[in-house]
């Protein structure tokens, strides 16, 4: 039977490896998925594992399979059947000690699941770690695989793949922390022999990770501290190296691991020789892992050492240089790498926490301001080098989806770390770093044959990324950076990030002087972005809005040329491509600039502004009541939406309640054919919603009416929205009774 079991398993092997149909391989990996759960597995995948005629193929299927067994399924076996696996195991790592590795490492993993499920003393004295200890010493020939299983050990303490009980697992880190003392003798031991010292290495820092008792005095005087920290200058073993020193900073700043001056011995030690490479940072031959596994040692460092950085010494002003340097490297992967440092830099520097034992109100703030100042270059010099970063590249137009999104995140990751700089610097400061970046590539993009709009576009962008920090009085930068956007080129990406920049700076050009009269050509770009295509007409909307919102005062004499751009985008003809979603921007716009007139100009205004809303729905009624029950929610709900829009930002509730008692009849009748479809339903108990919101009892008998219609159709219909719209209807009238009733009382 299990003779027949190995000849199906072989045969299902051959079948995924090799045969050329791809359903049949399907089936055979569907075939051994469905075999690892079953009980035979065990057997199987061990006769396999011990047979000398096994493939790499089958070796490899039958170690995953015997280690996951041992993972999810070890309560499947009968009682003390865990001694003959764990004899198996044993005889398996000594057959593949010299490989083949992703053999030995899978046998090592199940062994040291085995070891988390059974007790320590089934080990012998001392459990694991003293049994392979004792194993080493009696078959040095086999040191190896002893060494990848000790290696193993520690990471898989926290791996929840292994389905022992929480008891047990504690059980098991406690013993094997006690044990620690001798897998670091174990380890140093084995420096001796050169062809395993990338796996001493290895071991160590997996050590390091699980248990920090070492004491910092212990390990500064170390043999494999030292072997760690001089193997940086290695290729060969720079990574396994960094993966040390990085634990050992690890360390340092550990919970529990006790004071900085306690720590000072190995940091010290770690230090010196982390910024001695440098160079190797810097040098352009060297092979890019090896560049990405140094700078993932330097942004360690000055992530973990940034209270002792904060604190303004020359030392750690080269340390800060060391970051600048990472920074500056072309690959945004390696450069990001940093920024997580300097978003902790600038929150030390700035909160008051770092500062609580100067005492003295006066003594803090004179620290505080020299550190400002002391890093304030830094943080300018971080400005101009992220800049950079979020050019558009040359072939960004054949980009996928994924590598869109990729480049969005990059944006994304800069703007968060120029708003870290402009907590340092202040935004005006920030502000005059880029605008030397924005003069730089506008020069160049006016002296060139063909220019080129990504430099441009890429300084703006980043300008616009820290508009609120920068002052309402800044008058030096922003009045050239704003005459300067109508002579830009007409990219569409360029009038995206334009367009987005006015929407930004919208509450420091309202504050501009009135005599500048930068409003009239900002209107008009934001005018050419909704004609261009969609993407800068939703850019270009979403301005308009804040333009309106913050300047509503400065439209007052304007009011017409408002009006046409609003008119053309909501009817959809005259080359607008501003969608039904955003043009509720455009709606709200112009709802919020009504509200600065006078009631009279605001009663024309909002009978202009709901003239393209109400028209296409009457339109739609008087086609009969078979088309308007037959029609699909979004022709009804695309003008309802900007009804909702008008009625809920227009602040003249007389002017309001007039519309609202004009356009009832058109909502009832809304409200009578379409009484079964929930989302037309929501949508025009929406737009009620903000009439009785913003008109109250100024709606009159319309009110009432509202009322009867809702209450009357959730008896037939049960929508939720209609009990949701009585409430909000009754509101206006509880408040008065209860006002009346404390007057009274």
């Amino acid at each position: 039977m299990e003779a027949q079991a190995q000849a199906t398993v072989k045969e299902a092997l051959a079948a995924l490896y090799h045969h050329p149909d791809d359903s049949i391989r399907t089936a055979a990996d569907r075939w051994l998925q469905e075999f690892q759960h079953t009980l035979d597995a065990w057997q199987v995948a061990d006769s396999l594992l011990h047979d000398e005629s096994s493939n790499l193929e089958t070796l490899i299927f039958c170690s995953q399979t015997l280690r996951s067994k041992v993972q999810r399924d070890f309560e499947e076996l009968p009682a003390g059947a865990f001694r003959s696996l764990q004899d198996s195991l044993y005889v398996l790592l000594k057959k593949f000690n010299k490989g083949p590795a992703k053999v030995r490492t899978q046998i090592c993993i199940a062994i040291a699941a085995l070891a988390v499920h059974i007790p320590v003393e089934d080990w012998g004295a001392g459990g694991i770690v003293n049994w392979l200890s004792d194993e080493m010493k009696a078959h040095p020939e086999f040191i190896p695989g002893f060494l990848e299983l000790l290696i193993v050990l520690p990471q898989e303490t926290s791996s929840y793949k292994i389905a022992a009980r929480p008891e047990r697992r504690r059980q098991f880190e406690s013993d094997l922390c006690t044990s620690a003392n001798v897998a670091i003798s174990l380890l140093t031991a084995c420096m001796a022999i050169d062809q395993l010292k990338e796996q001493v290495l290895e071991g160590f820092s997996s050590w390091l990770r699980f248990c920090r008792g070492i004491s910092a005095s212990e390990l500064a005087s170390h043999p494999l501290v030292h072997m760690a920290l001089s193997s940086l200058n290695s290729d060969q073993f720079l990574e396994a190296a960094v993966n040390v020193t990085s634990e050992l900073i690890h360390a340092t700043v550990s919970h529990g691991s006790g004071t900085t001056a306690e720590q000072l011995p190995l940091i010290q030690i770690l230090v010196p020789h982390i910024m001695g490479l440098n160079e190797q940072l810097k040098d352009q031959s060297k092979d890019e892992e090896d560049v990405k596994a140094i700078a993932r040692l330097y942004a360690d460092m000055g992530e973990s050492y940034v209270d002792l950085i904060a604190a303004g010494s020359d030392d750690s002003i080269q340390i800060v240089n060391a970051l600048l340097d990472v920074t500056s490297h072309q690959e945004f992967d390696i450069c990001s790498m940093t920024f997580n440092f300097w978003h902790r830099l600038k929150r030390n520097l700035i909160r008051r926490e770092s500062y609580v034992s100067y005492g003295s109100e006066v003594a803090i703030e004179a620290e505080r301001n020299r550190r400002l100042l002391m890093f304030r270059p830094k943080f300018e010099s971080l400005v101009s080098l992220v800049s950079s970063r979020v050019e558009y590249p040359e072939d960004y137009h054949t980009f996928s989806e994924e590598d869109r999104r990729d480049f969005r995140h990059v944006r994304y990751a800069v703007s968060d770390v120029l708003l870290d700089a402009t907590d340092v610097l202040g935004g005006d400061s920030t502000l005059k770093v880029l605008s030397t970046k924005l003069a730089q590539a506008y020069g160049s993009c006016n002296t060139q044959q063909n220019p080129k709009w990504q430099p441009v576009e890429a300084a703006l962008f980043c300008i616009q990324a820290i508009a609120k920090s920068v002052s309402l009085e800044e008058r030096e930068i922003l009045p050239q950076v704003m005459s300067m956007l109508p002579c830009l080129p007409h990219n569409e990406q360029l009038l995206l990030t334009v367009c987005s920049t006015i929407g930004s700076f919208s509450k420091w050009i309202d504050a501009a002087p009135a005599e500048s009269s930068i409003l009239p050509p900002l209107v008009d770009i934001l005018n050419k972005g909704m004609s261009t295509s969609e993407d800068t007409a939703a850019a270009a909307s979403m301005a308009f809005k804040y333009i309106c919102e913050d300047c509503r005062r400065k439209f007052a004499g304007s009011l017409d040329g408002l009006f046409q751009i609003y008119h053309i985008a909501i009817s959809g003809v005259g080359g607008y491509k501003v969608s039904s979603e955003d043009s509720l921007h455009l709606v709200e716009a112009l709802s919020v600039v009504i509200t600065t007139l006078p009631p009279e100009s605001a009663r024309t205004a909002l009978e202009l502004i709901c003239q393209p809303v109400i028209n296409p729905l009457q339109e739609l009624i008087h086609q009969g009541d078979q088309i308007l029950q037959q029609i699909p929610a979004r022709q009804l709900t695309v003008h309802i939406d900007r009804l909702s829009s008008i009625f809920s930002n227009v602040k003249h509730p007389e002017v309001v309640a007039e519309a609202v008692n004009r356009y009832w009849p058109t909502l009832k009748i809304i409200f009578d054919q379409r009484a079964w479809d929930t989302r037309t339903m929501e949508s025009v108990c929406r737009s009620c919603k903000f009439a009785v919101r913003t008109c109250g009892r100024a709606m009159g008998m319309t009110i009432g009416a509202m009322l009867e219609e809702i209450q009357t159709l959730y008896q037939q219909h049960k929508q939720s929205c209609f009990l949701y719209l009585s409430s909000e209807v009754i509101k206006p009238y509880s408040s008065a009774s209860q006002n009346n009733s404390r007057f009274y009382s």
